[in-house]
């Protein structure tokens, strides 16, 4: 299997990886991939994650387990951002439409959703 391309910057960003388990139902599972395909996914969440300074999001997927990656600027503040993207258009309404298909709490934020994963090993100096 063949990587994926990253984007690159002029300079050095922070990353952030989290993960979220989805219902372990595949009917469900496919559902929530088409929901997040360029196609379908809505426009207005993605505006919203471009305004609030995010460079790049990627989402991967084994069985019901997602990892996401986010790449920001360096001086993002995680907390900052995701309190003013809550308050973006639609924000919530797809955050409770995708609860649906997620193994969290009816009402859950993004923040509260994904859980930060610890970086346990670094290649580079």
């Amino acid at each position: 299997m063949e990587g994926y391309k990253v984007k690159e910057y002029k300079g050095p960003v922070k990353r952030y990886c989290r993960t979220m388990n989805l219902k372990d139902n595949p009917e469900l599972i496919a559902e929530y991939r088409k929901r997040h395909s360029q196609e379908h996914s809505w426009k207005e969440i993605r505006e919203g994650i471009k305004q609030v300074g995010i460079l790049e999001m990627e989402i991967y997927i084994l069985g019901n387990r997602l990892f996401m990656i986010v790449e920001t600027p360096l001086d993002f503040d995680w907390d900052t951002a995701m309190a003013r993207l809550a308050t973006l258009p639609r924000q919530q309404e797809w955050e409770d439409y995708m609860s649906i298909f997620q193994d969290c709490e009816q009402g859950a934020t993004a923040t509260e959703k994904w859980q930060m994963m610890e970086r346990m090993f670094y290649l580079y100096d």
